[in-house]
């Protein structure tokens, strides 16, 4: 029998019960009454927040009324924009081939700030050539954790490797949010854990860091982050399903 290797983040203090807390606060707020008669506008409203929001990580911070009108030109933010409307699309091919949906998510993130010539393309270093082998393994069937820590993992492992040049970290944040689309958690796009990541950035770039150690502790803090900006993405979907019926 092959043992999971992602099992033993499950046996971290408090992180199971983290996950299933998290798990069950966004299973609830799927039942807003939102999302019975207008469930597309408040994925686009998603989709819109988290792209400000992953933009704004990567450095480029802009105010979203103005995202929507259509007057940022930003190349990061416009990247940040096409990662998230490419999401839905690149759902199926993610689970079976990661690598090239890794690669299409860079095409579009850094358009316009890369050379042509790299964009699509991983650094060349075996290391990370291998890591990445190792995380598209996970990625098609290799664990069987909740996509929750599975997308906590893809993220961090895409941050802390950095595998193209450029707003790497908008492909991870994608990457991340690819994973609980192409589970079934999330396959509506309705989860924006990209605004949970912005609003406790600080413990964002903090429990990144950690996670990089490799340490039981580290990755212990990198998860516990995790969920609780999955909890400030589900708050934001309540929100955003209230101002919609207010409307």
């Amino acid at each position: 029998m092959t043992t999971d290797p992602l099992a033993p983040l499950l046996a971290l203090a408090d992180i199971t019960a983290a996950v299933e807390q998290a798990r069950e606060r966004f299973d609830r707020a799927l039942g807003h009454r939102a999302l019975r008669r207008n469930g597309g506008q408040v994925a686009a409203e998603v989709s819109l927040r988290s792209a400000v929001a992953s933009a704004a990580l990567e450095g480029a911070v802009h105010e979203r009324e103005e995202v929507r009108a259509g007057t940022v030109t930003d190349p990061v933010l416009q990247g940040a924009l096409r990662v998230a409307g490419a999401l839905p699309g690149l759902s199926e091919l993610w689970p079976k081939a990661p690598r090239q949906a890794l690669a299409k998510l860079h095409v579009l993130a850094a358009r316009d700030l890369v050379p042509e010539a790299e964009l699509g393309r991983p650094v060349a270093d075996p290391v990370v050539a291998a890591r990445l082998d190792g995380l598209a393994g996970l990625v098609a069937g290799g664990t069987k954790v909740s996509p929750l820590v599975l997308a906590a993992v893809v993220h961090g492992e895409l941050l802390n490797l950095r595998p193209f040049a450029g707003p790497s970290g908008v492909v991870a944040r994608g990457a991340a949010r690819l994973v609980l689309l192409s589970s079934g958690l999330d396959p509506r796009g309705l989860l924006g854990v990209d605004v949970g990541h912005r609003e406790r950035e600080p413990e964002y770039v903090g429990s990144a860091g950690a996670f990089a150690t490799g340490t039981p502790d580290g990755l212990r803090s990198w998860l516990r982050h995790y969920m609780a900006a999955v909890e400030v993405g589900t708050d934001q979907l309540t929100a955003i399903g209230e101002e919609i019926l207010a409307a």
